[in-house]
């Protein structure tokens, strides 16, 4: 079984006094203290966001790891990701995290990951790389379409309501036709995803939503999508 959760925000990274999304994501290893590895590329492998981390998950029954392009741990990158249960994603730049992914031959293998049945999982940054188009904030003051990874297919925007020029960013992109159609996620909603398509939204805190967005007789429309509250 293929997975993928896709977080607008939330988890340990904004809400480090509730951690239902991250241990949402654990869980679904199905695996008694499963291995969790964190990457924080997209923010320069930031050394207080991997403390965060290892804060927050080590009250979570798992065993933490993290993993970062610019200190390896290994010469065998391959190996190191696919003994892990879960790969955690963190937030930051995407355009810079893509590019070092693929210059390291991490997109390869996180695809295999994938296909092998390793919990992809992420927020922001590390929630949008995972579809074919994600809007991003990686160029300062604006907010423009970013392809990405392929793993799913569409768009996807985070902080939809965490931020004022997501929503109508989003809009404009769509009916400028430089972005698909695809997900919306409020902080604290995240998408899970099985097998490619998307399996439920669940949040961390009720007001939470996310949305499929698509252009409708030359209009934007909004879907609301059912949401579990955890």
């Amino acid at each position: 079984m293929r997975q993928i959760i896709a977080m607008g925000g939330g988890g340990f990274s904004m809400e480090s006094d509730n951690l239902a999304l991250d241990r949402y994501v654990v869980k679904q290893t199905g695996k008694a203290r499963p291995t969790v590895c964190f990457l924080p590329t997209a923010s320069g492998d930031a050394e207080t966001y991997c403390l965060r981390f290892y804060e927050a998950f080590a009250s979570l029954d798992c065993r933490p790891s993290h993993l970062s392009l610019f200190h390896l741990p290994t010469a065998d990158l391959e190996s190191f990701v696919l003994e892990k249960d879960a790969i955690y994603v963190g937030g930051g730049n995407t355009r810079s995290m893509l590019v070092l992914w693929r210059e390291w031959g991490l997109d390869a293998i996180l695809r295999k990951a994938w296909h092998k049945g390793v919990v992809l999982a992420g927020l922001s940054a590390g929630a949008i790389c995972w579809f074919e188009q994600g809007v991003t904030d990686s160029l300062p003051g604006q907010y423009t379409a970013l392809p990405c990874l392929g793993f799913l297919r569409g768009s996807c925007c985070p902080h939809y309501d965490g931020e004022p020029e997501r929503r109508p960013s989003y809009h404009r992109l769509l009916a400028e036709g430089k972005i698909a159609p695809g997900i919306a996620l409020d902080n604290s909603a995240a998408a899970h995803f099985v097998d490619d398509k998307l399996s439920r939204v669940v949040c961390s805190r009720p007001h939470a939503r996310a949305y499929m967005v698509e252009k409708a007789g030359g209009k934007t429309r909004e879907r609301v999508l059912e949401t579990h509250s955890l």
